[in-house]
């Protein structure tokens, strides 16, 4: 016998007593980092929404205008439609077509959720005979790329605000926290679809998949996102292509959907002529 042959008994043993030192195997989550992000700046959210409101911008003028292109809105983490109802209210606005996603609380699995969002996808495109539009915020916009790796043909662009998609997610301990908590079988009302890696890096799904190794599709991808974002860490809101990025420094990360320059922004991404060729 090969003397640097390990005794197979001993590995065994070994790996038991790993296994029952850590109890939990979804403990460290290799997909989910915690850093630390000005969270108290969300506070000022209502500041943001304020001056929407009071902003000559929601009301239609100095923006570029659609010829009802179908866009469907994606709220974030622990979000909801009405979350996002300033936001379609404006681009009906300004010309376009807005559908909601028909989320009440987005703390459902993301691989069903995204699967759920591609066949309305569908739904929109054979009413509409156009190319949908993707609008995401948060895990919105990570549910956005998912549904491009779906359906790809059935996509015209993808526009991200303060979503973290690259390789892993980098948020605030509360945040994580409460996913966590939610993985942990603690929800009541939200979070009851979930299992222990759900949206996790040990999860096998295609949403984690889509995350970690997406496929490139000729399709425009673009972000929006803060340098001071206090839930989520700006680096992992970025696409590679510097040109496909906007920042709006100044936004709360709930903000980025309040935002008048934020809005001002999709407005543009919107408009912004695509070189179906290159």
């Amino acid at each position: 016998m090969d003397p640097n042959y390990a005794n197979p008994v001993a590995d065994i043993d070994a790996l038991i007593d790993v296994m029952e030192d850590d109890a939990d195997p979804f403990q460290h989550d290799p997909g989910v980092e915690a850093v630390k992000t000005p969270l108290w700046r969300e506070a000022l959210w209502p500041t943001e929404l304020g001056r929407l409101l009071c902003s000559p911008l929601y009301q239609g003028r100095g923006v570029p205008h659609g010829h009802g292109e179908p866009i469907l809105v994606i709220p974030g983490f622990l979000a909801n439609d009405v979350m996002m109802m300033p936001l379609r209210r404006w681009l009906r606005r300004i010309g376009y077509r807005p559908y909601h996603a028909d989320i009440a609380w987005n703390t459902d699995c993301p691989n069903k959720t995204a699967l759920r969002l591609a066949h309305k996808v569908k739904v929109i495109h054979r009413k509409t005979g156009q190319p949908v539009v993707l609008i995401g915020h948060s895990l919105g916009g990570m549910l956005a790329k998912s549904i491009l790796q779906h359906v790809p043909e059935l996509i015209d662009r993808v526009i991200t605000l303060g979503s973290p998609f690259r390789d892993h997610v980098r948020a605030h301990p509360a945040v994580t926290g409460v996913w966590e908590y939610l993985l942990a079988g603690q929800g009541k009302l939200v979070g009851r679809n979930l299992h222990a890696s759900c949206g996790t890096g040990y999860c096998m799904c295609d949403f984690v998949r889509h995350m970690l190794q997406p496929e490139l599709k000729p399709v425009p991808q673009f972000a929006i996102y803060s340098r001071n974002d206090g839930v989520v860490d700006w680096v992992s809101c970025a696409e590679e292509d510097a040109s496909a990025n906007t920042e709006i420094n100044e936004s709360t990360h709930i903000g980025l959907i309040f935002h008048p320059r934020a809005l001002g922004a999709i407005a543009e991404r919107l408009a912004q002529r695509i070189d179906k060729d290159g």
